[in-house]
């Protein structure tokens, strides 16, 4: 945690609040099945100060709303394009509900599903503040070099 906080970066446990909070993560990102946002939240506020994170995984315009209620910090929505190699997951939503999601304002909106460096300027300008990667990165020859070149695309929109 302390290599994280001192380069600005956050550290966030998928599904795992008990495993966020011994290890003094930065907070905890819920999927559909994980536990629900406002009751992490209680958990984590008896058990740490200042602020923790909470995310959610969601895949309509209806789940970010359920989310947002619930009090979460952003959401993960998705999938945004087609994912390589999971053809037995969700079908690709597309920009329009990227657009629709985002408009609402409701918490900020990470994309997922498909993001790579090359589409990352259209989903920002779709309206999400941010990409996630998970599979592009940790599956390429070379994910230092796929790492920078996401950070710069995000720069290349002005955000």
């Amino acid at each position: 945690m302390e290599a994280a906080s001192a380069s600005g970066a956050r550290v966030v446990v998928n599904g795992r609040l008990d495993v966020a909070l011994a290890s003094g993560a930065h907070g905890v990102h819920l999927g559909g099945e994980a536990l629900h946002a406002e009751a992490a939240r209680e958990l984590a506020s008896r058990r740490r100060r200042g602020r923790f994170l909470i995310g959610a995984s969601t895949h309509s315009l209806a789940e970010v709303a359920r989310a947002s209620a619930g009090r979460v910090d952003y959401v993960l929505f998705g999938p945004v394009f087609a994912s390589p190699g999971k053809a037995d997951e969700r079908t690709a939503l597309g920009l329009v509900p990227l657009r629709e999601v985002c408009e609402q304002g409701w918490v900020p909106v990470l994309a997922l599903g498909g993001i790579t460096p090359a589409n990352t300027p259209i989903v920002l300008e779709a309206g999400a503040c941010g990409t996630a990667a998970i599979r592009a990165i940790f599956e390429a020859d070379d994910p230092e070099t796929v790492s920078r070149a996401w950070v710069s695309a995000h720069g290349s929109t002005g955000d």
